[in-house]
């Protein structure tokens, strides 16, 4: 089977499409764009594809279900989101900085702030190549799309406050729960 066989198609994020916040879901359409234009996923012990995943969320944990384009299971695979907390927080907070740097920072301080989101979103796309790789293969670029699509899952989630002291220095805007889902209060 050709390199090419060995590639997604088709993803699909599990939940409502709609969002609050028009830069996820830009976010979002980039990503798969880009993820279909050109990607590497070489799920473990099968032949070939194309392939279609489709990415939810359940419970504390990221499920990825793959088939084949014909629709023939291939496998699913639940990983936990407890080894990208601190990764997603501080990505949420760089996002939020470049955002709002957006309308009128310094093309200097608009730099630095890009250069250290895209630092965060490396090492975040290194960890989940790791967390996946007994089960799927996956190239750094498709590993970087797919931590976005992550990140975009996780954002569209309702806010939930933290009754315990790992609220403490997250912010208003911030709470990460105990079962390791990052939330966002949009209500500023």
């Amino acid at each position: 089977m050709s390199a090419a066989a060995f590639r997604l198609g088709h993803v699909t994020l599990g939940g409502s499409f709609s969002s609050r916040n028009p830069h996820f879901e830009r976010e979002r359409a980039i990503a798969v764009y880009d993820l279909l234009e050109k990607n590497t996923f070489i799920p473990a012990g099968h032949d070939g594809g194309p392939y279609r995943l489709s990415l939810a969320l359940a419970g504390a944990q990221l499920a990825l279900h793959i088939s084949t384009e014909a629709g023939a299971h291939v496998m699913s695979h639940f990983l936990s989101l407890a080894p990208f907390r601190r990764l997603l927080k501080d990505y949420i907070l760089s996002c939020e900085s470049f955002y709002d740097a957006m309308p009128g920072a310094s093309p200097a301080r608009f730099e630095a702030i890009d250069m250290g989101r895209r630092a965060i979103h490396n090492d975040a796309a290194e960890v989940l190549r790791e967390r996946l790789a007994a089960k799927v293969l996956v190239d750094k670029d498709t590993a970087r799309r797919l931590f976005t699509l992550i990140y975009v899952l996780l954002m569209r989630r309702s806010p939930i406050a933290l009754s315990s002291s790992e609220s403490q220095g997250a912010g208003p805007r911030h709470q990460l729960p105990r079962r390791g889902l990052i939330t966002k209060d949009h209500s500023r």
